[in-house]
């Protein structure tokens, strides 16, 4: 299994930030690859991702979400992957985002991937990318704030 983490600040309130991580059919706006993220449930996804010239879909579940705090979740069938957001307040107004991921590559061109670490550099510029999606909204555009234990 390869890993990557990596953590950005953003320049807003832990809540607003929790929240629009929360609505996970908006990934596509930001996340660069994914071309689409249906939410079955309060617990189940369905991911569509191109990486290259290879489309990858996948079920995932939610196995803990702790509003304000945490997300983590794990694939249930296709692509094999896991991960984990946490979320810490540094002041009022800023919160800290922590993205922990996970994942089997699956052929060679990923292992070379991996090796050269673009899935880190992708995830960095995911994290860049929604921290300039929710401050420049300045609001989200949903929230789900229910509990899921492991």
């Amino acid at each position: 299994m390869a890993q990557a983490r990596t953590s950005i600040v953003v320049e807003r309130p832990v809540t607003p930030v929790y929240n629009q991580w929360t609505q996970f059919e908006d990934f596509p706006q930001f996340m660069e690859g994914v071309e689409q993220v249906v939410q079955k449930d309060d617990t189940h996804l369905h991911w569509v991702a191109k990486i290259g010239p290879v489309e990858r879909e996948w079920e995932a579940e939610i196995v803990q979400q702790v509003p304000d705090e945490t997300v983590a979740w794990r694939s249930t069938a296709g692509a094999e992957n896991a991960g984990r957001v946490t979320f810490r307040p540094v002041s009022a107004e800023r919160t800290e985002v922590d993205l922990e991921l996970v994942f089997e590559p699956e052929d060679p061109t990923e292992k070379a991937g991996d090796a050269l670490q673009i899935v880190e550099r992708r995830a960095e510029g995911d994290l860049q990318r929604f921290k300039e999606f929710i401050e420049s909204r300045g609001e989200e555009t949903g929230a789900w704030r229910g509990r899921v234990k492991s």
